[in-house]
C-alpha cells in the first residue's frame, strides 16, 4: 500500500510516520511519498523519519518528491496537510485582526476565514489533480479550516475525502479517564462542526456515563476542558464543548489576551520551527539526531498550546496525559486499516451530512461518530444540536458558504459578507477593513477583485 503525503515537509509528519511504524499487519502501508514545494523542509524532515525508522526492519520506505504527479501516481492514501502561506500567513492573519479588536485564531473567526480563502483555491486544484491521477485514492484531508477545506474538495472527490482532527477524540479520551471508563470502549455522542462540537453523551453499553461527571464538581474541574469552562457553565450547557469553542464563550477575555501576549502563536511557532529547520541544515556532522531535535521541538509545542486561554481562565498548565502523542496519526491509521483491511471502526470524523444533523443540509460536512469499513464511513445516530447550538453552527456553515463563494468565484462581496456573518465579528465597516488588510498582506488573494 501506498501513502502520498501532500505537505510532506510539514512539522507534524513523524507523527503519522511513528504510527506507521508500530502498524505491522498485513496490508499495511509500506511505501510513504512526501511531497512539498520546499525542498529544505522535505529534506529535514525525511532525516527525521530515516532517525525515527532506525532499527525498525520493517519500516515503510520513504521518497521525498516535488513534483506534484510524480507523488499522486499510484497512490491508495493521500493525506493532505499543506499550509498555504506557511507559518508566517498565519502570524499574518492573528495579527491584521486583532489590530482590529477580533479573533485572528487559524481556523476560527477572522483568522480561520483568511487561511480558508488562501486554502480553499489550493486545495480545489489539488483535488482536481488527484481525481485525474489517482481516482481510486482515499483522501484524508488534515488540512485546516479542516471541515471547510474538506467540503470544497468533496466537490470533486465526493464521499472518498474524509476529514479528521484530533480535538474531539482527546476530548473524549480526556472525559472517560476522569469518569472511570474505558477510552477505548465507550460510544460517543458528539455532533457539530471542526471545532465547533458538543459532546452530548458518553455510553458504556446502553449507559450514559456522562451524568457523572456533572454531579461531582472535583470531577468536572479535573481535566482540560473542566478548568477552561468552569464547572458553572458546563453544567449550564448540560453537554462538553470542543476546547475551541472557549474562543466563543469567552471571546472578550481571549482576545484580551491575545492582545497583550508577547507573540501570537503563530508567530511563536513560526520562530520555533524557523530555529529547527534551521538548526538541523546546519547540524548535518551529525553532533545531535534529527529525531531528537523534532521531539524536544514537539514537546515545546504541546505544552504551549492555548496557553493564553487556560490564563484567561485561571487552568493552569497542561496535564502530563494532554502532552502526550497519539491524537490525529492514530485516527488516520485506524481510518486506514478499515478502509484497506475492513477492520470496523468506528471514529469522529468530518463528513457530508446527509440526514445526521436536522439544522444543515445534506451536503454540509459536519464533525460527527461514523462506522468505517471498506466501503468507507457512515454516520452513526447522534443527539441533535440544541438551540443555542443549531444557531451558532448554522452562522458558521453559512461563513463557510461565503468562503466558499469567494474562493469560487473571485468574490470580493462574498469574501466581505464571510467576515461580516461570522458571530465573532461584529461589524460590516470591520469586514471591509479584514479584507482589505489580508489582500495586502497575502499576494495570493489578489483574486478577489470582483
Amino acid at each position: 500500500m501506498r501513502l502520498t503525503i501532500l505537505g510532506g515537509g510539514g512539522f507534524r509528519v513523524p507523527l503519522v510516520y511513528g504510527a506507521l511504524l508500530r502498524d505491522h499487519a498485513p496490508g499495511r502501508i509500506t511505501e510513504v511519498t512526501l511531497y512539498d514545494v520546499d525542498a529544505t523542509r522535505l529534506a529535514a524532515i525525511t532525516r527525521v523519519l530515516a532517525d525515527q525508522a532506525r532499527g525498525a526492519a520493517d519500516a515503510p520506505a520513504v521518497r521525498a518528491v516535488t513534483d506534484l504527479d510524480e507523488a499522486l501516481r499510484g497512490a491508495d492514501f493521500v493525506f493532505s496537510a499543506i499550509r498555504v502561506g506557511g507559518l508566517a500567513g498565519r502570524a499574518a492573519d492573528e495579527r491584521i485582526a486583532l489590530a482590529e479588536g477580533v479573533l485572528g485564531q487559524e481556523t476560527v473567526g477572522a483568522g480561520g476565514i483568511a487561511y480558508g480563502l488562501r486554502t480553499v483555491p489550493v486545495a480545489d486544484a489539488l483535488a482536481r489533480r488527484i481525481k485525474a491521477l489517482a481516482p481510486d485514492a482515499w483522501v484524508i484531508n488534515f488540512t485546516n479550516p479542516a471541515g471547510l477545506v474538506t467540503e470544497a474538495m468533496a466537490r470533486h472527490l465526493g464521499d472518498r475525502v474524509i476529514g479528521i482532527c484530533d480535538s474531539p477524540v482527546g476530548l473524549a479520551r480526556r472525559v472517560a479517564r476522569t469518569v472511570g471508563a474505558d477510552p477505548d470502549a465507550v460510544r460517543l455522542d458528539y455532533a457539530g462542526l471542526n471545532h465547533l462540537g458538543w459532546l452530548h453523551g458518553l455510553y458504556e453499553g446502553e449507559q450514559d456515563v456522562l451524568p457523572r461527571l456533572f454531579a461531582d464538581d472535583a470531577l468536572l474541574t479535573s481535566f482540560e476542558e473542566g478548568r477552561l469552562f468552569g464547572a458553572d457553565w458546563l453544567r449550564s450547557l448540560g453537554s462538553v464543548p470542543n476546547e475551541y469553542l472557549h474562543y466563543y464563550y469567552f471571546n472578550r477575555e481571549a482576545v484580551a489576551a491575545y492582545r497583550q501576549a508577547e507573540l501570537t502563536r503563530g508567530a511563536f511557532l513560526l520562530g520555533q520551527q524557523e530555529r529547527f529547520y534551521a538548526g538541523l541544515a546546519e547540524s548535518r556532522d551529525g553532533r545531535e539526531r534529527a529525531w531528537d531535535a523534532w521531539d524536544r521541538t514537539r514537546a515545546e509545542r504541546e505544552a504551549t498550546y492555548m496557553s493564553e486561554n487556560r490564563e484567561v481562565s485561571g487552568a493552569g498548565e497542561r496535564a502530563p496525559d494532554d502532552l502526550e502523542s497519539g491524537g490525529y496519526e492514530n485516527v488516520a491509521l485506524a481510518l486506514m486499516r478499515a478502509i484497506a483491511r475492513d477492520e470496523p471502526a468506528t471514529l469522529i470524523l468530518n463528513v457530508p451530512n446527509g440526514s445526521s444533523l436536522h439544522a444543515l443540509d445534506a451536503e454540509a460536512v459536519v464533525e460527527i461518530p461514523c462506522r468505517v469499513d471498506a466501503s468507507g464511513p457512515r454516520a452513526l445516530p447522534v443527539t441533535q444540536l440544541t438551540g443555542h447550538e443549531a444557531g451558532l453552527v448554522s452562522a458558521v456553515k453559512a461563513v463557510e458558504r461565503c468562503v466558499l463563494e469567494a474562493a469560487e468565484g473571485g468574490s470580493a462581496r462574498a469574501a466581505v459578507k464571510a467576515f461580516a456573518l461570522h458571530p465573532l465579528v461584529d461589524s460590516v465597516q470591520v469586514a471591509h477593513r479584514l479584507l482589505d488588510g489580508y489582500r495586502d498582506a497575502h499576494p495570493g488573494l489578489a483574486y478577489l477583485r470582483r
